[in-house]
């Protein structure tokens, strides 16, 4: 959520618009910079940044935009209460959180309530990824089915995606692929890393085009998008080997990265993790197989224990 989110900010800053951005790392207001205590702000506290946003740019919705990352704790919680997007994204669900929610299917529908709507009509568009399972099921569902469905926009790699990325050209100076939809063709050229990052640049674009922006607005704005903060990012003093933080809390994140290093031509893949204090205690086992199954060497360590 947190790439695509940046992703989806710097098309909509290259298109001229003002943004607020609220997520995991930091949230962006304008050019300030402020702190993050939740990946998505208290209902109040949210209402104060959109109430501020619009006093920067006046009325027009044309001169503005906020994105969001939508945590599941803040859907079930009530914090987007009332709010009605323009657009939502899904792009996938793995085992998280269910130390707050129990199980997979609870999880799900709080996740779902974004497609809905939360006290307000569902989104007028829903972007959905056609290779996840969850993302399908979804779909099923019919997003605002009852009179005012909101319109869907697959994405994906299958042939059954409305929006697909072609050629793609991956390595460590990023990705390069041709996106297509319908007779439409373009180009992306982007330094992030990685298939996972064909997906979150597919959704973006999606978002783009949910904004009538034109292709080439959109390809911009992707190219412009530099990375985010420990998402696959590179730590370079020199040494004669490649390292990368990655922000990987869940076992699919966990794969993710480390097929992508794999991806890299790398001869060993040293994989250095752990799981944080008072969360879910039943991804431990599946992180740790991955991480064993994949890599080379593991090493366990403390990470943010808690109590």
């Amino acid at each position: 959520k947190t790439t695509t989110s940046y992703l989806i900010d710097s098309i909509l800053r290259v298109a001229g618009r003002t943004t607020m951005l609220a997520g995991t790392i930091e949230y962006h207001l304008g050019s300030k910079i402020l702190p993050a205590p939740n990946t998505t702000p208290e209902s109040l506290d949210l209402h104060r940044m959109l109430a501020e946003l619009d006093a920067m740019t006046g009325v027009d919705p044309v001169k503005k935009a906020a994105t969001m990352e939508v945590s599941s704790h803040a859907l079930a919680l009530g914090r987007v209460y009332g709010l009605h997007f323009h657009t939502a994204v899904f792009t996938n669900l793995t085992q998280d959180h269910l130390d707050f929610h129990h199980t997979m299917e609870e999880y799900f529908a709080a996740k779902q309530l974004l497609f809905t709507g939360s006290g307000a009509p569902p989104p007028r568009y829903a972007v959905l990824n056609r290779d996840d399972e969850w993302g399908r099921k979804l779909g099923a569902l019919r997003p605002g089915k009852s009179g005012n469905a909101s319109e869907v926009l697959w994405y994906g790699l299958g042939g059954e995606a409305m929006v697909r990325a072609r050629h793609i050209h991956s390595g460590l100076n990023g990705l390069r692929f041709d996106v297509v939809f319908d007779k439409v063709r373009f180009e992306i050229r982007s330094p992030l890393i990685g298939k996972i990052n064909v997906y979150n640049i597919l959704a973006a674009c999606c978002v783009g085009m949910t904004f009538q922006l034109q292709p080439e607005a959109i390809a911009c704005g992707i190219e412009a998008c530099p990375g985010v903060p420990g998402r696959f990012e590179r730590v370079d003093e020199g040494q004669p080997f490649a390292v990368v933080v990655d922000y990987s809390h869940t076992h699919d994140a966990l794969r993710n990265a480390i097929s992508v290093a794999r991806t890299l031509d790398a001869k060993r893949v040293i994989t250095l993790f752990g799981c944080g204090g008072d969360r879910d205690r039943a991804k431990r086992p599946l992180m740790g197989q991955v991480a064993g199954e994949l890599s080379d060497l593991v090493i366990l360590t403390s990470d943010n224990p808690r109590s």
